[in-house]
C-alpha cells in the first residue's frame, strides 16, 4: 500500500494519455480518473482506475470497439452495465471500467468516489478498510453502503 499523493502526477498523465488514445480511436464517452489514486490522502495499491461513461445507446458498440483496442480484464466482473479492460503499457497498472451513463454501475463508481473525496468520515473509513487483511471482500459492501446499490 502507498498513499495516493505519491502517484498523483503519474496517474494524471496516464489519464490524459489514455483519453487522447481513446479520442484518436473515435471511442465515445467521458473518461474520468477515479479510484483511490484520484483522491488525495488515500491508501492505494498503486494502480490507476479510469471510468468511461458512455451514452446508454452506445454502450454495446463501445464495448465491442474497446475489445479490439484493449485486453479484457476480470471477465467474471462483467455485467450488463459493466465492462472492464486492462490498459497496457502504462507506468502504473491501469484499468478501465466502462458503463452506460446513469446505470447502476455508473452511479456506483461516480457516487462512491465523490462521497469518499468530500466526506472526511467516509475517507477515514475507506483508509481503515484498506489496512485490513482481506479488505477486497468487504470493499464491495462498503461501496454498496455508500451508494445504496
Amino acid at each position: 500500500m502507498m498513499w495516493s499523493d505519491e502517484l498523483t502526477t503519474r496517474a494524471a498523465a496516464i489519464h490524459a494519455r489514455v483519453e487522447r488514445t481513446l479520442r484518436a480511436a473515435g471511442v465515445p464517452g467521458e473518461l474520468e480518473w477515479t479510484g483511490a489514486s484520484s483522491v488525495p490522502g488515500t491508501l492505494t495499491k498503486g494502480d490507476v482506475d479510469l471510468h468511461l461513461r458512455v451514452p446508454p445507446e452506445l454502450f454495446a458498440a463501445t464495448v465491442e470497439q474497446l475489445k479490439a483496442l484493449l485486453p479484457v480484464a476480470v471477465p467474471d466482473a462483467w455485467a450488463p452495465t459493466l465492462a472492464v479492460f486492462d490498459v497496457p503499457d502504462q507506468e502504473l497498472p491501469t484499468g478501465l471500467a466502462v458503463t452506460p451513463a446513469g446505470s447502476e454501475h455508473d452511479r456506483r463508481f461516480t457516487r462512491a468516489w465523490q462521497r469518499i473525496a468530500t466526506e472526511p468520515d467516509l475517507h477515514r473509513r475507506y483508509n481503515e478498510l484498506k489496512r485490513e487483511p482481506g479488505h477486497e471482500d468487504r470493499k464491495s459492501d462498503f461501496f454498496s453502503e455508500l451508494t445504496g446499490t
